[in-house]
């Protein structure tokens, strides 16, 4: 899990902000939603025209910041309306790596908290825009994760997509509820998530007989999305991407 040094304070309430991109590609504005007591903030970017769809962003292990932010506004740019999501919440601490390690393992730790949180930001991402489009989450590294842990709780969604995500399946947890395609794009090189764990997931995926592919980069390491880390791999960087693409259109 590479970081990402992209500073993004969240703060909260129910209610949601815009203004206009220049350039008037998309509409960016904030979504406010709290679980279990605690607050959250989402990032909307919304396209001008007719949206193609909804997709919804799970960050990496650093938090929403303006790296998950960029993404939402290339696919509003594109035409679809892109939810950048918070796993954290606006109060917590996110300074370093100890924060991040603290932040994501207080989630895998607890699958139920993990699971509630994904469920409440997918519904509120879903609910803020009244357009019946099809809907999809995405995500990077511990977003990926995420992803592939919301498409085993069986979120009722379009499609699933994990960039370079932690691929392992907790012990009880299987795809048997999984209700839509899941892509997964990869580095053969990854040293987080090796071949091994995404042959096993895909067998994992055949047996419970749902729609899966992958796409592997060769030599891509972990990060390959994320500009500027050790990881970067532009081709890689950019084949996934049009492949999202891809996967996006086919499900219109």
């Amino acid at each position: 899990m590479m970081l990402k040094f992209f500073p993004y304070r969240l703060i909260a309430t129910l209610i949601s902000t815009s203004c206009v991109f220049a350039g008037a590609h998309a509409k960016a504005s904030e979504l406010h939603y709290s679980v279990a007591n605690q607050d959250f903030k989402a990032h909307v970017a919304a396209p001008v025209g007719e949206s193609l769809g909804k997709v919804f962003i799970i960050h990496d292990w650093d938090g929403l910041n303006e790296y998950e932010i960029k993404r939402a506004d290339m696919l509003a740019a594109l035409g679809y309306e892109a939810v950048a999501l918070d796993l954290f919440g606006v109060d917590a601490k996110l300074q370093g790596f100890e924060d991040y390690k603290r932040e994501t393992g207080a989630l895998y730790q607890d699958r139920s908290k993990f699971q509630e949180r994904i469920s409440a930001a997918v519904k509120a991402a879903s609910a803020s825009s009244p357009t019946q489009v099809p809907e999809f989450l995405i995500g990077y590294c511990f977003g990926g994760a995420a992803v592939l842990e919301g498409a085993r709780m069986g979120l009722d969604l379009d499609g699933f997509v994990s960039f370079h995500g932690g691929l392992e399946t907790p012990e009880g947890q299987d795809y048997n509820n999984t209700k839509a395609a899941v892509l997964l794009l990869h580095g053969s090189a990854d040293p987080v998530s090796g071949m091994d764990s995404l042959a096993a997931t895909l067998q994992q995926m055949q047996k419970a007989e749902i729609a899966h592919s992958a796409e592997v980069y060769g030599g891509a390491r972990h990060s390959f999305t994320v500009p500027g880390s050790r990881d970067y791999n532009a081709d890689a960087d950019e084949k996934s991407w049009q492949a999202l693409l891809r996967f996006l259109e086919t499900k219109r």
